[in-house]
């Protein structure tokens, strides 16, 4: 195997060894091997291997046990939302199953935003839909609209939809230049997120709900057929 450069040898190595874990190369339920041999096969010392453990027993990949050694745990019966960026890297099939959660607690997010929302949180709604119109490039009109996203779950004073959207906007963002047909007009982008908004503005649950799923559903099949012409 090629080593690994010094340089962020932590994060390196555990991309390597997450994507190894994800493709199959050390199965579910297996010891990996020794950490003097995993430490040479991968180029690194064994403090470089402990903290990369760290972070891959932190996201439900492995576990070690002192006196057995580090198994690969069942990731998607363990796991946490953590792995969701690497699933997408790894598996861009896994998008439309983002896609389908993306939907759901969208729409449950708007309706408590619209129930409960402050004079505060429809200045900042109203206020990030003009950043998305005025956006100057595609990537600045993307970063604001998931912005957006943010706070409306921030609107809905629920800390849960607001730990669950940044799960899923961290599983987006990573793969964002593939998403991106969407943002290239940006007076658009803000066009379809300023009924969303207004409906939470003016507390009206169920038009905020069919405006999230309207948006959600609009902007997913504009995803999926992007992704759809660029696999081979």
């Amino acid at each position: 195997m090629e080593p690994i450069s010094r340089d962020t040898a932590v994060d390196q190595l555990e991309r390597r060894l997450r994507d190894d874990i994800l493709e199959g190369r050390y199965a579910v339920g297996t010891l990996l091997p020794a950490e003097r041999e995993l430490a040479a096969r991968y180029g690194v010392n064994r403090n470089t291997l402990k903290h990369a453990f760290v972070r891959l027993v932190q996201a439900g990949l492995v576990e070690t046990r002192h006196g057995v050694g580090t198994r690969v745990r069942d990731f998607l019966r363990l796991g946490s939302a953590d792995l969701l960026p690497a699933m997408v890297a790894a598996y861009p099939g896994w998008m439309d199953e983002v896609f389908e959660a993306r939907q759901s607690v969208g729409a449950l997010i708007a309706e408590r935003a619209a129930t409960v929302s402050s004079a505060k949180d429809h200045e900042a709604l109203r206020r990030q839909v003009e950043i998305v119109g005025a956006a100057r490039s595609v990537d600045e009109a993307q970063l604001a609209d998931a912005e957006f996203h943010r706070v409306l779950a921030v609107a809905s004073h629920n800390r849960v939809y607001t730990l669950l959207t940044n799960s899923l906007l961290n599983a987006y963002l990573p793969v964002r230049a593939l998403l991106a047909d969407p943002f290239r007009d940006a007076a658009s982008a803000a066009a379809r997120l300023s009924p969303l908004a207004e409906a939470v503005c003016v507390h009206d649950a169920s038009a905020a709900r069919a405006a999230s799923e309207s948006y959600m559903t609009e902007t997913a099949r504009m995803m999926s057929a992007a992704l759809g012409s660029r696999r081979p």
